[in-house]
């Protein structure tokens, strides 16, 4: 007999439906085998529903022969003989701020403090009196605080405390004298190292008469690791000869009698006035104390001589001796000349610093994995998601122009010739 084409049709569309029943209730079988707790109430649901009857249902039908190779043909043609489940990745990448992760607001950045100088104010009675800057006692306290935590070279090494204490007051004051001579342009930890070498092996121990009788180059190999050496020692021998004939073999205990010795600016006749006489008359400004309180905003001057003159004006008396230690050793641990460590000072973080620099950028790159899998009886997507931080330096020549190096301030920049080409 023969069958028309719709019948054949129609018999294959019935033959799959039965099919794809079987394997749904097959699914559902193993689901309620793998939990006990629901096989009592799946059992009295079909039993109510008269599903149980297994002899009458349209799912208890076997499909043929015939109807299993059509399927299995079917399944052939989506996939090889052999091929697993197809898998098929792919791979979306895209950056995200720490913000948008951490919290749903807007991340805002904490504002920059703004320069308050010293201002000159001028009274009614016609005088001028110079307002100090606003926040200038809390920074000035913090730095202490700093300072207190770290130990500085200049707190071990400083000259006002390598003159040899078992000599005399006045071989003392020269000592002290000598070593801020050397100091110039010359680290705490090799100006300590000359001076401990002429204390523990100058002829007839380190004093106005040994240097007198010491020949140039003997004096000059004792300090030939300093800075400008040769000129040093020129200084260093006219000044014993000026002390010897002008001022009875003592030093000055002036800073007019200090500044006209040879080699002794400002700087160095306020510290040793204060190290040697204990008279704070004025303010050591060298390059730390300028440049940091440049950096600072509380004024804006050019060479340390106006840096001195504008902090006098306004700063308490009382503090004139110890600015020159607390910058020193602030600049010579956390705010250095060159790289300043912003991401460990107290100033930069409470937003009082309008110098201060970030020292990192921080970036969250997510990355997000899409897993698809096909398979025969529906598709799934798994989505897996990693976040990667990226982190990029702010190098400190970047930044503001770059520093220039303690040689250099109050000189004119150096300009970089640009390398010919090869």
């Amino acid at each position: 007999m023969r069958t028309s084409r719709i019948s054949r049709d129609t018999s294959r569309i019935l033959a799959a439906s039965r099919t794809q029943r079987t394997l749904r209730q097959t699914r559902t079988a193993a689901n309620i085998t793998t939990r006990p707790e629901l096989i009592e109430s799946r059992a009295s649901d079909d039993t109510e529903n008269g599903e149980n009857d297994v002899s009458g249902s349209e799912l208890s039908s076997v499909p043929t022969e015939s109807d299993s190779d059509d399927e299995v043909r079917k399944i052939s043609r989506k996939r090889k003989r052999g091929q697993e489940t197809p898998i098929v990745l792919k791979h979306e990448a895209q950056e995200v701020s720490i913000a948008t992760i951490a919290s749903p607001k807007k991340a805002t950045k904490p504002k920059k403090a703004r320069r308050t100088p010293a201002k000159k104010i001028k009274a009614s009675d016609g005088s001028i009196k110079v307002e100090p800057p606003s926040n200038w006692q809390e920074i000035y306290a913090l730095t202490r605080e700093m300072r207190n935590e770290t130990v500085a070279p200049v707190d071990t090494m400083g000259c006002e405390s390598l003159a040899d204490r078992t000599r005399t007051p006045r071989d003392q004051r020269f000592q002290t004298l000598v070593a801020l001579m050397l100091s110039s342009q010359t680290k705490d930890t090799v100006t300590a190292v000359a001076m401990k070498g002429m204390q523990e092996r100058m002829p007839g121990g380190f004093n106005l008469e040994s240097v007198l009788a010491l020949e140039p180059p003997a004096l000059n190999a004792f300090i030939n690791k300093v800075g400008f050496h040769n000129l040093k020692t020129k200084y260093i021998k006219q000044t014993a000869e000026i002390l010897r004939d002008k001022w009875n073999s003592e030093i000055p205990d002036t800073i007019e009698g200090l500044t006209s010795l040879p080699g002794v600016g400002p700087k160095m006749a306020y510290l040793t006035l204060s190290a040697a006489w204990g008279r704070d008359e004025g303010i050591g400004v060298d390059v730390h104390v300028h440049r940091i309180t440049n950096l600072w905003g509380w004024h804006k001057t050019q060479q340390p001589e106006q840096t001195r003159a504008a902090l006098e004006s306004w700063l308490p008396k009382d503090k004139w001796h110890d600015i020159n230690n607390l910058l020193v050793g602030f600049g010579q641990t956390i705010c250095l000349p060159v790289g300043r460590k912003c991401g460990n000072c107290k100033l930069a973080d409470r937003g009082l610093c309008p110098s201060a620099v970030v020292a990192k950028n921080t970036k969250i790159k997510k990355e997000e994995a899409t897993v698809k899998v096909e398979a025969p009886g529906g598709e799934s997507i798994v989505h897996e998601q990693s976040l990667v931080a990226e982190v990029d330096d702010v190098k400190a020549e970047d930044v503001e122009g770059g520093m220039l190096d303690i040689e250099d301030i109050g000189k004119a920049p150096r300009v970089r010739t640009p390398r010919k080409a090869q």
